[in-house]
């Protein structure tokens, strides 16, 4: 069985779960916050110009 990795610091831990919170909250928040002001126009170029 192979073995596990694991952090090598607390504050490495701590580090990785804010960043990945910190990251799915901007996910979830930009297209309502774009949406409310109007950011319509931008989010369709936006997302024309990604594909």
């Amino acid at each position: 069985m192979a073995k596990k990795v694991q952090f090598g610091s607390r504050i490495g831990l701590i580090a990785a779960t804010v960043g990945s919170a910190v990251g799915l909250g901007n996910v979830w928040r930009f297209p309502a916050e774009a949406q409310a002001n109007g950011g319509a126009a931008f989010l369709i170029l936006y997302i024309i110009r990604g594909v």
